[in-house]
This record gives structure tokens, sequence and C-alpha cells, in this order.
């Protein structure tokens, strides 16, 4: 699949060392050609803050582009902890 330059996409693979998972949402930094094997992207990610979290290089076929269904979530970094639901009042 071929992505432009700062294309959302989404991450297929957990790559833990660099604190990124399967879902996560990137932007196309750059885009790495190769001949004879497939296109390669560098990708950042960013938490809500808009900080860095990674800048990491994947294989096209590591990623794919958004879709209408597709809703954003919420997650801590690793180790993971769960998010407490606030009680209700009454």
């Amino acid at each position: 699949m071929d992505f432009p330059l700062f294309a959302d996409v989404i991450l297929l693979v957990d790559l833990p060392e660099e604190g990124v998972l399967a879902g996560d949402i990137g932007i196309v930094v750059e885009r790495h050609d190769v001949a004879g094997l497939e296109p390669g992207y560098s990708v950042e990610f960013f938490k809500m803050s808009g900080d860095t979290v990674a800048v990491v290089t994947v294989r096209g076929s590591q990623l794919r582009r958004p879709v209408a269904a597709d809703r954003p979530t919420i997650r801590q970094p690793y180790p993971s902890r769960s998010i407490q639901p606030t009680p209700m009042a009454g």
C-alpha cells in the first residue's frame, strides 16, 4: 500500500520497544524506497499533548489507512494501568 507524506496511518503491529502498539495512529513523515523491496515509512506517533512518543520506520504492509468506522481510544503507556471509572453521585 502506498501512503503520501503527512498521511494519517494506523499501525498494524505491536512495537513495544518503541512504546507503540497496533492500533496507534501516526503520521507519515518520510518514505524509504529500496529497489526490490516494499516501501518503508518513517511514522511519528504522538501523545494527546502533542509530544512525540516515537518515530519508527516500518514496512508499508505494517500500516493501513484509517476508515470511517475507526474510533480513537485511550490507553496508558507501558506498563498498562487500568482506568478507574468515577463513582456516580447519588
